[in-house]
This record gives C-alpha cells, structure tokens and sequence, in this order.
C-alpha cells in the first residue's frame, strides 16, 4: 500500500479503461510483461496505491475474461466511445458510486506508475472541495522536451491551480529562449493521471467539445473552458512512461525482467 493514512473523509477507486484496439500495438492490455498481460500488471500498481477498490472498464471480451481470470473486477462498456471520459462515466454508473466518492482514472498502458503519485491525486482532490479534478505534473529539466509538442505543458497559479495546459512551451522564458539569461527554465510537464468525484463525471463527458480542446486536442482544456479548478501535485521526480510503442514495450519488459531476476 502507498500510504497507510486515509483520503480525508472521501473513498477512492481506481477506474482502468482498456480498449483492445491499438493502431501501433495491437491487442496492447494482453501484451505480455514478464508473465502477465499489461493490463493486469496495471491492476497490480493500481491495488498498491491504496485504493479502496480496482476495476477495469472495457469493451472487449479477451481483455474481460484475462482481468476476472487474474480475481480482479472488471466491467464492459459500450464500444462506441469517442473518448475516455465516456467510458468512465459508463463504469462509474454501472458500479453504482455515490457522487462525493473520489475515483482515479489510470491508463491501462501505464504499468509503471508510481502507486503512491496515485495516492496523492486523490488526497489532492479530498482536501480541496472546491476542486472538479486533480492532476499532476513533474519539472521540466530539458530544454528539448519543454519545445518538444508531444510533451503537454502545464501552469498552476500560486494555489497549485491549472491556469492551462499547452502542447506549446508555456510559460515562454524570453530571456532564455534570447540567449540573454542562463537561467534554468522553470516549467512543467503534465502527467495523465486524474482525479473526479464520481458526480462530476458525468457532467465532464455530457459538456461539448470546447474550442481550445480541439485545437490541442486535450480533453482536460473543456473543464477550464467551463470554469471548473484543476488542482496539481507536484511529482517529485518524472514516472516512467507509458507503452505507446513497440520500443517502449521492450523498454518496459526489460523492467519486468529486472524485477524477475
């Protein structure tokens, strides 16, 4: 377990969408790291960052019956959903949760979180009622992966608040980027790991595609268009990444290999 303190008068459940198709890596959740199919080893993470309860969400018979073959839970969901958010808000209604409960949202490619990062989104959102979501972020050390379009920017207000989120460098270092400063840059990558109210959800996923989502085609901008607060942890150090393609799943294995030995 990640933390042995509760969350602070709320309950937290980690939700995994899984969907099968993958136009990279096909069938991805069953891939094989070091004996067991992705997705159950994410259930494994997920089981470790204390979470009341662990359930994956998915549309896909194989991915269902490797999940209930492992003992854990696992619901199906509808196949036409335009995004992640749609599928949790399927499962959150089909678990039957109670709107103030705190549910995390983990990728089912991410079988290297950190438990604990897990932990703190939640405790994030538990302690400030005033939050729609939590998220969190980690310093930029590099000054390829601030330019770098891929990597999503993130800038908080002095409360640890998302102000907003860019594939753009933001926020721009003038003096740095002149040459006139050798100052470090002094900004933030967002990691995909969230946090709602289950009663929130549902509101998310109803509200339409806002104009700042489409053109960086980040779902998470619709809340900010709406007025909603987005608080951020601060990683203490970047977790290892998410297997995209066929190099990150040798990159991971080898870590499943390494912990075999």
């Amino acid at each position: 377990m990640a933390n042995s303190q509760p969350l602070t008068a709320a309950v937290m459940h980690v939700i995994i969408p899984a969907r099968y198709a993958s136009t990279r890596l096909p069938g991805k959740p069953l891939l094989d790291l070091g004996g067991q199919p992705m997705i159950v080893r994410v259930v494994e993470a997920a089981r470790r960052s204390g979470a009341e309860r662990v359930v994956v969400a998915t549309d896909d018979a194989r991915i269902h019956d490797a999940v209930r073959d492992f003992g854990a839970e696992v619901v199906m969901t509808r196949a036409d959903h335009v995004s992640g958010t749609d599928r949790l808000a399927e499962a959150i209604t089909a678990l039957g949760l109670d709107d103030d409960e705190i549910v995390v949202n983990l990728q089912g490619d991410e079988p290297l979180m950190d438990p604990g990062l897990v932990w703190r989104v939640a405790e994030a959102l538990a302690v400030r009622p005033e939050a729609d979501m939590a998220t969190a972020c980690h310093a930029i050390i590099s000054r390829e992966e601030f330019l770098n379009p891929n990597v999503v920017k993130v800038v908080t207000d002095h409360q640890g608040y998302a102000l907003y989120f860019s594939r753009a460098p933001i926020p721009w270092p003038r003096e740095v980027m002149l040459g006139k400063s050798t100052a470090p840059i002094k900004a933030f990558r967002h990691i995909g790991l969230y946090a709602y109210r289950a009663g929130f959800v549902a509101r998310y996923a109803a509200w339409p595609a806002c104009p700042l989502e489409a053109t960086e085609s980040l779902e998470q901008l619709r809340v900010l268009w709406q007025g909603g607060k987005i608080a951020v942890v601060e990683a203490d150090q970047a977790p290892p990444g998410g297997v995209d393609t066929p190099e990150d799943l040798e990159r991971v294995r080898a870590v499943f290999a390494g912990r075999l030995r």
